[in-house]
């Protein structure tokens, strides 16, 4: 699968605005906050064409399982957590999701649900916010970006040699956010 980094597209957040509107409809008060996350939710920042969405939500439940799936999204049972940053010592269920691949024939989306609180649920919000008020960061990381995809063969390699980078640009993000008192801002949709 070849990769491929584009431009920043303004209409993405319109896009993400139109799935999260569904989302919304089908989940009501079960998805306590659904956000455009990932690259296509900063703009400026050069991208993969796919929208990433996080809904966060209490528990895990075989109603919300139903409710997305009915929509036409397929849950990935096999994806269970997100990447654990070096140095976390905290227990490994502060990384657990639900990740829902989107409804073939629409917008090419990703789905991670995650728990309300949990360190993965906050990292996603975190990452955007920061490089949203980082432009030269925000540079910094597509260059990088474009540099792995040229070079890569693989998505999974691509992931394996950029979650590092994340992790450098999570760790001036909790110093900024501890610098500037941060907590996630209203929800996106």
């Amino acid at each position: 699968m070849t990769i491929v980094i584009v431009d920043y597209r303004p209409e993405w957040p319109d896009e993400f605005q139109a799935i999260a509107q569904r989302m919304r409809a089908a989940l009501g008060e079960m998805a306590l906050r659904i956000d455009h996350i990932g690259s296509t939710s900063v703009p400026g920042l050069a991208a993969k064409d796919v929208i990433d969405i996080q809904i966060t939500v209490d528990g895990f439940s075989e109603q919300l399982d139903q409710r997305l799936t009915a929509l036409g999204y397929t849950h990935l049972p096999e994806v269970t957590c997100d990447h654990v940053p070096p140095g976390d010592a905290g227990p490994p269920e502060e990384w657990q999701k639900w990740y829902f691949r989107g409804p073939g024939g629409r917008r090419k989306q990703n789905t991670h649900v995650r728990l309300a609180g949990r360190k993965n649920q906050r990292y996603a919000l975190l990452f955007r916010d920061f490089l949203r008020t980082h432009p030269d960061t925000t540079t910094a990381y597509a260059r990088l970006k474009r540099g792995l995809a040229a070079h890569l063969l693989t998505i999974d390699t691509y992931a394996d040699v950029k979650d590092p980078a994340v992790d450098l640009i999570i760790l001036a993000a909790e110093s900024w956010a501890l610098a500037t008192n941060w907590q996630p801002g209203p929800t996106d949709a």
